[in-house]
């Protein structure tokens, strides 16, 4: 089999196949086998009908086209392969030669990945915010902790922000009662919002036996969509006394025995966080600085076929019905031109990332190991609940495995990037980002492999020292002479 490639452009390319009739004789075969095993022929026995007799029955361009449907996969792969090309999404095949007995000849216009530029990561410089912890940061950590150990105790007075009241409810439409909408003793926490949208704004200020009517647009159910008028009476309001903060309430909510420790220890969790989110903004400043010094064609189809999973996974919701979603962008304060604008504009922006990085990581010669899918797959299952081996069972029914190993390879590039890169806060303090993201590769070489120190020179000794020594090397000298 012979193949060239034409470079249609910086990310297309047409690949010219030409296959010597001799190579599809297996092919012929193969097929006649099948054949034969499916057709019977008076006088000979299931899968034994002879080819000449199959090929008289159907007929020889019938089975060339068969023979070469079946063949074109395999020699399209082959010819990629030679090629040295990585292609992204479906070819476009066409067949220019196709004669029994003669070479068969396609073509096979597809998108490949671009040639980048990539440049010198030891240059790249990455800027985020510090990490920032007051004391007020630690002290609604300490008010979050103290209200998990709070009391709920009965108020007379008005309904305030923060308060737990028990409510009953109702609403009609148009003067008609709303089905399933009547409620008694239901409890809330006022400011929450997650109930019915405008409730809180109804509620504070009434007092117990107090009631009022608001509108509410009803999410569910017969008037979905729709204007109700709703009723709500507020029967009980509670506000939650919290535990004093001091060394007994210390010892009773953690392992500390002072109140000082405790502030300490929470004023840590806040910094854990803030730095696990500072590593996130290192890592998107980081492709952001790659993106803005290289140059990145796009091909058009992988783009469309990233805007058309966008547009699936948005109307999926809805059963993909278009106008209810429309329905749903103009409550928003959008439209379907606008949201398709940034639909696409956002499918351009992660190729441009995806080709960069995988770029990268064939320049870095990434290699994914095992450790890194385990870990992957434990986040991910935590993530969305489930067990690893639930997980990976439905990735691999779902052929989704190859995905996730390409995502596993941009982030250890990202971290390759970061490691590289001089990573600064935004009031000019280096980051040192090793402790997150590790050190490069070259320096955990060096570490456990330190050279060796160097030998203190020998002090001189006594002169006759000095010619003894002298003496000895010349009788060495001498021995390998003669030897």
């Amino acid at each position: 089999m012979k193949s060239t490639v034409e470079q249609l452009s910086p990310t297309r390319v047409r690949i010219n196949v030409e296959v010597p009739f001799t190579e599809l004789e297996p092919d012929f075969q193969r097929a006649y086998q099948e054949l034969a095993k499916q057709i019977r022929l008076p006088g000979f026995r299931p899968g034994k009908a002879p080819a000449k007799l199959l090929e008289a029955r159907f007929g020889r361009e019938a089975m060339l086209d068969q023979v070469v449907n079946e063949a074109l996969p395999s020699r399209y792969g082959q010819a990629v392969a030679e090629q040295e090309v990585t292609p992204l999404g479906r070819p476009e095949i066409e067949v220019t030669k196709k004669e029994y007995g003669q070479d068969l000849a396609f073509t096979a216009e597809v998108d490949i990945r671009p040639a980048l530029a990539l440049p010198d990561l030891s240059a790249l410089t990455v800027s985020v915010d510090p990490i920032e912890v007051s004391d007020e940061d630690v002290d609604a950590e300490l008010d979050s902790l103290r209200a998990r150990f709070g009391t709920l105790v009965g108020v007379e007075r008005p309904v305030a922000l923060g308060d737990f009241i028990s409510i009953d409810l109702s609403a009609t439409v148009d003067g008609e009662e709303v089905p399933n909408a009547t409620a008694e003793g239901l409890s809330h926490e006022v400011g929450t919002g997650r109930l019915i949208a405008g409730l809180d704004d109804a509620v504070v200020g009434l007092s117990v036996d107090e009631s009022k009517v608001f509108t509410a647009k009803l999410a569910t159910g017969e008037f979905a969509g729709q204007d109700a008028e709703v009723t709500v009476a507020v029967r009980s309001v509670k506000e939650r006394e919290l535990p004093e903060a001091d060394d007994e309430f210390a010892q009773l909510a953690s392992e500390f025995d002072t109140i000082d420790e405790l502030r300490a220890n929470l004023g840590e969790q806040v910094r854990q966080v803030r730095r696990a989110r500072q590593a996130d903004e290192i890592r998107t400043a980081a492709v952001e600085a790659l993106l803005e010094q290289v140059e990145v064609p796009l091909p058009e189809s992988y783009v469309q076929a990233q805007y058309d999973s966008v547009i699936h996974s948005a109307l999926s919701g809805l059963d993909h019905d278009e106008a209810k979603f429309n329905e749903m962008l103009v409550e928003q304060g959008s439209t379907r031109e606008e949201f398709d604008a940034e639909a696409r504009t956002a499918s351009e922006k992660d190729v441009k990332r995806q080709l960069l990085l995988d770029a990268l990581a064939d320049d870095l010669k990434v290699q994914v190991g095992q450790d890194d899918l385990t870990a992957r797959l434990l986040s991910t299952s935590q993530q969305y609940g489930v067990e690893p081996q639930q997980l990976f069972a439905y990735l691999q029914e779902n052929n989704q495995l190859p995905s996730m190993f390409a995502d596993v390879r941009r982030e250890v590039a990202i971290k390759a990037v970061v490691q590289a890169a001089t990573v600064t806060d935004t009031d000019g303090n280096a980051i040192d980002t090793s402790e997150i993201f590790g050190k490069p590769a070259q320096a955990d070489a060096e570490a456990d492999n330190p050279e060796p120190e160097a030998e203190p020179e020998a002090e001189p000794e006594a002169e006759a020292s000095e010619e003894s020594e002298a003496s000895d090397d010349a009788d060495v000298v001498s021995e390998e002479t003669a030897k």
